[in-house]
């Protein structure tokens, strides 16, 4: 049962890198929240601190003061190994780099997060190639990583993110290797699975022609989030 409508809930947040002299504070008081069934985009200049806050909400990095609340657990209540285990259980991750594994295709790449789950390898790979079908690969399942283009690789990593339907999916540019076509289509998958009441997506990107598949838009500017506002209704989604 979830226990609000927020699936993230960020509260004076505040993030530095380094100390003494060359101490930098990168965030300056983060207060956000991500709703369920939402999809989130977060948007700003280069070095604004959006990569920063999408890893603090994962537990990737700690935060020198403020509260992150993921599905009503507090992240600074966490031991490390916590952390872990919800990334692990509730958490799906699409960042730039494409991180698959060359020795394996397409589907099986996507499969991996089922299959370390203990999911049997049958299942996990049909579970992936409909996920793959879905983003427009199902002729590129048997390919390697080496014969896919950059964009093929990046279906395949969301695909993968995807394949245990992860309550948060965090998302670091996941259409910028991709043709307009194609990023429309992965960014519909993406909409789907947002739109599921116990889920939410958040996603950083400089895309504008994505933006219509958003329901905020929160923009950040040194450090702050400056607003947070609904995406226009007027704009078609594709």
């Amino acid at each position: 049962m979830i226990p609000s409508k927020v699936g993230v809930e960020i509260r004076g947040v505040k993030k530095s890198f380094g100390a003494g002299h060359t101490r930098t504070e990168v965030l300056h008081g983060i207060d956000l929240d991500v709703p369920f069934g939402e999809i989130l985009l977060l948007v700003g200049p280069s070095g604004s601190g959006k990569t920063t806050l999408l890893c603090l909400m994962a537990g990737l990095l700690d935060f020198d003061s403020g509260s992150i609340s993921v599905f009503g657990t507090r992240l600074e209540s966490l031991s490390a190994e916590a952390k872990t285990q919800l990334r692990a259980d509730a958490l799906g991750f699409v960042f730039q780099q494409f991180n698959l594994i060359p020795a394996l295709t397409a589907q099986e790449n996507a499969a991996v997060p089922l299959q370390v789950r203990g999911v049997h390898r049958t299942e996990a790979l049909r579970r992936a190639g409909a996920l793959l079908e879905r983003v427009g690969l199902s002729p590129r399942m048997r390919a390697r990583p080496a014969d896919l283009s950059g964009g093929e690789q990046q279906r395949v990593a969301i695909a993968r993110a995807l394949v245990s339907e992860p309550r948060l999916l965090i998302c670091d540019e996941p259409t910028a290797a991709l043709d307009g076509e194609t990023g429309s289509a992965v960014m519909t998958v993406l909409r789907e699975t947002a739109l599921r009441e116990d889920r939410s997506i958040v996603v950083v990107t400089h895309d504008s022609r994505v933006f219509h598949f958003g329901d905020r838009i929160a923009r950040m500017s040194d450090g702050r989030i400056t607003s947070v506002e609904p995406v226009a209704r007027n704009n078609s989604r594709n």
